[in-house]
């Protein structure tokens, strides 16, 4: 999942990125309402953590600008606005959640995930055939079988279970799996598909296949065969 933080105070945004990305999300950052809506306009976010405090503005014009585009990422305000009125300003200009700082980071990844829940048909487990991923606890399994996976790995193979049995381009990968910074002309993204391939296949059936000059495309129905164990 990729994350913008539209924040302006320094060492929090080193906190909450240091944080955020240990928790395996990709994350862009914003100090003001200009790079904010710049960013939003050519990356694609899963959700948005949008201070109301900005140099040159205030968040709320931000979740406006959000709301107003067709399938836009979720919204959670961080702000040390908390009285009544301005929680409901925000909830009513379309945030989804509005938490007051201060805040603990366990708090803020609870309340992340549960946002990102709401793509996942409101449950943190995903599951395609012999596949299970868990985001709440940070978990894959291929049936029984426990898949120790990098947080980018788990980033591929959360992104590849949610569109199970279509092509996603390697380009596609990048943009959402991986922050601004990631080098689109490097083989990042064949390297960590192959070695998360590799993790899941073990001595079983592959259930990743390449595409040639497509990209990637899990399988849909990956059930074990009842003669595979036999």
């Amino acid at each position: 999942m990729r994350l913008l933080v539209v924040e302006d105070e320094e060492d929090l945004v080193v906190a909450l990125k240091v944080g955020l990305v240990r928790a395996g999300y990709a994350v862009d950052v914003a100090p003001d309402v200009d790079t904010a809506t710049e960013k939003l306009a050519v990356n694609d976010y899963d959700l948005v953590l949008l201070d109301l405090n900005l140099p040159d503005g205030d968040g709320f014009s931000v979740c406006r600008a959000v709301r107003a585009t067709q399938g836009g990422p979720r919204i959670l305000m961080l702000t040390a606005r908390d009285r009544l009125a301005d929680r409901v300003r925000g909830l009513d200009e379309g945030a989804d959640d509005y938490l007051v700082k201060p805040f603990m980071l366990p708090e803020l990844l609870a309340r992340i995930r549960a946002l990102l829940r709401r793509e996942d048909g409101g449950t943190s487990v995903v599951e395609v055939g012999e596949l299970r991923l868990d985001t709440a606890r940070f978990e894959a399994f291929r049936g029984d079988r426990p898949l120790h996976l990098t947080p980018k790995e788990f980033g591929v193979l959360h992104y590849l279970m949610t569109r199970p049995g279509r092509v996603v381009p390697a380009e596609e990968l990048l943009e959402h799996v991986w922050d601004e910074n990631a080098d689109p002309f490097t083989n990042t993204v064949r390297v960590t598909v192959g070695s998360l391939r590799r993790k899941i296949t073990g001595d079983e059936e592959p259930l990743i296949e390449t595409v040639i000059r497509q990209g990637y495309r899990l399988k849909e129905d990956n059930e074990p065969r009842e003669d595979a164990a036999g």
